[in-house]
């Protein structure tokens, strides 16, 4: 693990996983979901590791190592931070690996930060996989339908429900180990949420270009309660493609809820990633 120190000073902790090679054939930087932590990565790491990749993931502001108050707390002006650490770890591990390709893999919250760095600096990536994706602006209409109940909204397609957390995976052992964790199942604090959803609707849904060649993967289950029946990720695809992306995989898993990389097909899942990172970093 190693820290940076963010633009408003607060220390962002980054696990790292490298192959014992001197050279490698990849960056694969992740960032992860909202209400959990880095180290729910290992698995993929090790098999990006053992395939030759070096692999990076932050504890994001407000989760993990990184949290500096109460969980879920962002801090001034959070959601913009949010992303702006983003952005600082890529060209932080674009100066550790000088012409060696380099993919963002990004989950929900993660995804949606994604969304918005790419904006802006798309250019800095090799590649990037979203994995939970939704279209944000759609999601916040759907939480507002709900009378902002995450929760309520999440799992009402799982009724009757074990856990406040099956609206993640169809593994329970899985769903068990998440809510077992202190450092997993909060929400970020209510400003950030606010200017996630603004900018969902002001600039998310409309993204007016990306880069033709930057290739795309964005992976879903098809019971993901973020998506609402393939419906919001379904919009997200076709707003990249009206950009004027002409490289997306788009993979859907049949009976999949939200977390990919902890449900029952994980194996699957992740060689199907990991294939795709291969085949973009050459």
């Amino acid at each position: 693990m190693f820290t940076f120190t963010s633009a408003d000073g607060l220390t962002i902790h980054v696990h790292t996983w490298a192959p014992s090679r001197p050279r490698v054939r990849g960056v694969v930087q992740i960032a992860h979901g909202m209400g959990e932590h880095a180290a729910r990565y290992a698995h993929l790491a090790e098999r990006l590791v053992a395939a030759g990749y070096a692999v990076y993931a932050a504890d994001q502001r407000g989760h993990g190592h990184s949290i500096a108050g109460t969980p879920g707390d962002l801090g001034p002006d959070g959601w913009n931070m949010f992303v702006a650490d983003m952005v600082a770890l890529t060209r932080i591990l674009r100066d550790r690996h000088p012409a060696v390709p380099l993919v963002l893999f990004a989950h929900s919250l993660g995804a949606m930060a994604a969304q918005q760095y790419l904006l802006e600096e798309a250019e800095l990536l090799d590649g990037v996989a979203l994995s939970g994706a939704t279209a944000v602006d759609g999601l916040f209409e759907n939480i507002a339908a709900a009378g902002g109940d995450l929760l309520g909204l999440f799992n009402a397609r799982f009724q009757p429900t074990r856990t406040d957390a099956d609206w993640i995976s169809r593994d329970e052992a899985q769903v068990d180990a998440y809510v077992a964790d202190p450092w997993c199942g909060f929400a970020i604090d209510e400003a950030s949420m606010a200017t996630l959803a603004a900018n969902g609707v002001d600039a998310l849904a409309k993204p007016t270009a990306v880069p033709a060649n930057l290739p795309f993967y964005i992976m879903v289950g098809d019971r993901d309660p973020l998506n609402d029946g393939l419906r919001l990720s379904d919009l997200a695809v076709q707003r990249y493609r009206d950009a004027g992306a002409t490289d997306i995989t788009y993979r859907v898993y049949p009976g999949a809820r939200h977390e990919l990389l902890n449900e029952l097909d994980r194996d699957e899942v992740e060689s199907d990633l990991i294939a795709w990172i291969e085949r973009v970093t050459g």
